[in-house]
């Protein structure tokens, strides 16, 4: 697959894995120019607010907010609520809280653009299990029997069936996900780590080209950008190795 230097910035989403929004900002500003988009977590979102994602967006930035919603349906229906009305591109929840969860948020996103039709819809997608989880802690701690491409797979389909778009897995369970649920059913995968550089605390990564070539639609990438003597180089070298 061949990409042009924007596509396959679009395709990468840089964590923006900070503790306040001075920190963040200037990792942003040290990409100027760059069209990737920006994963806003809990960190930075608890630090920072609201505020920090709409400035990013009238930056021009596609912003996906990784809140990963997990609590009664009621209530993850005022949360999508509240983060449609805030304007971003994407953000999840989590397949574990079940399917009627699941379809609340969908209410709570298609309630927010009745009340303002000048919204955007984001993407809602749903994280499967997170790349740190290995098969010990899936069975032995999770308690969820079978391997973790089974209990990707199962919640991908929850999610389709609840009428998400897409899923976060690692780049491993991409094709898994693609043959289950179709080629449109988005995959944003963690996990993803450049040739040479530190596995950090994940336990199922890819390459950047690895992940591409899987099939897998965004790679979410932190600390080898983040934390790179020159982000800006880390991530014009993940662009070049895609393009």
């Amino acid at each position: 697959m061949k990409l042009s230097r924007e596509e396959a910035a679009g395709r990468i989403m840089v964590a923006l894995d900070y503790p306040d929004a001075a920190a963040a900002e200037a990792l942003v500003r040290s990409l100027e120019g760059i069209p990737c988009y920006m994963k806003v977590g809990m960190q930075l979102f608890y630090a920072a607010g609201p505020g920090f994602v709409t400035h990013l967006k009238a930056r021009g930035y596609n912003i996906f907010l990784d809140l990963k919603m997990h609590d009664i349906p009621n209530t993850v229906k005022g949360g999508a609520n509240s983060i449609t009305k805030l304007g971003v591109d994407m953000f999840n929840v989590h397949a574990a809280g079940g399917s009627e969860m699941m379809k609340a948020a969908m209410d709570g996103v298609e309630q927010a653009l009745l009340e303002d039709a000048s919204l955007k819809r984001p993407l809602v997608i749903a994280v499967t299990q997170l790349t740190s989880t290995s098969q010990a802690v899936l069975n032995d701690e999770i308690g969820v029997a079978g391997t973790v491409p089974d209990a990707v797979v199962r919640y991908a389909k929850l999610a389709r069936e609840a009428g998400l778009g897409g899923v976060v897995a690692s780049p491993q369970e991409v094709e898994l996900i693609k043959s289950a649920c179709g080629a449109a059913f988005q995959t944003i995968t963690p996990g993803i780590r450049p040739a040479g550089a530190d596995v950090n605390d994940q336990s199922r990564i890819m390459t950047p080209l690895q992940a591409l070539q899987a099939g897998t639609d965004f790679m979410v990438i932190g600390r080898p950008i983040t934390a790179a003597a020159n982000p800006r180089e880390a991530l014009e070298s993940i662009i070049e190795e895609l393009i």
